[in-house]
């Protein structure tokens, strides 16, 4: 039997994704230690492997088949724009992602004037103004703290992940629009789901259990 092979993102999804996997049986404990040096950890038993990945990598991993499976939030899935499966919505992570700016910068969106966009997520940015607002605007990339674009007048509006909306009222600024719901995802790649689809399918037939029994 062949080792399937999983791509986390760094940081909290990742071990929010691991206290998942052990309610099912799936453990690692190699990636429980802090101090390791490891970048592949293994579950020989299971026949599992499990690397960390920069979350914006992830889709890339599991394209190019190095990876089999991938979790990795929507923000990233959209923005990457990747060749493989999306099936399922792991149900935690949730946030959103919204057009945000001063209260005056209202107006121009309701009449699709055009502004500047500052944003991490050009792509999703893009797709929202262009294709669903139908607005022209000009898209900035960014990769510090995009609030401060508006504050200092690089943009009129930012588009960025919202959680608790603290930061932006911190600094004047309030959502003006949601683009999408967010969260954290499983990704397969195509070939990996002909190939082993009676594994990579009972585990995501008995995850989707346990997040709806979560729900329930």
């Amino acid at each position: 039997m062949r080792y399937l092979t999983f791509a986390l993102a760094k940081g909290r999804l990742a071990k929010t994704t691991m206290a998942l996997f052990e309610e099912l049986g799936i453990t690692c404990e190699a990636m429980k230690d802090k101090n390791t040096r490891k970048l592949i950890f293994v579950n020989e038993d299971l026949k599992l492997k499990f690397f960390l990945a920069k979350a914006s990598d992830v889709p890339t991993y599991v394209e190019y088949g190095a990876a089999d499976i991938g979790v990795v939030g929507e923000d990233t899935i959209l923005e990457e724009g990747r060749n493989l499966y999306e099936v399922l919505d792991l149900g935690f992570g949730r946030c959103r992602m919204c057009v945000c700016g001063p209260e005056e910068a209202k107006d121009k969106l309701l009449h699709g004037e055009l502004i500047r966009v500052a944003s991490k997520y050009p792509v999703i940015a893009k797709d929202y103004f262009y294709n669903r607002k139908h607005q022209t605007v000009e898209i900035i990339k960014l990769n510090g703290s995009v609030e401060l674009a508006p504050i200092v007048g690089l943009s009129e509006v930012i588009v960025d992940i919202v959680e608790t909306g603290s930061t932006l009222k911190a600094n004047g600024l309030r959502v003006l629009e949601e683009v999408c719901d967010l969260s954290a995802r499983m990704v397969v790649n195509p070939v990996s789901l002909k190939m082993e689809q009676e594994r990579i399918r009972r585990l995501i037939g008995d995850l989707r259990e346990l997040t709806q029994n979560k729900e329930a």
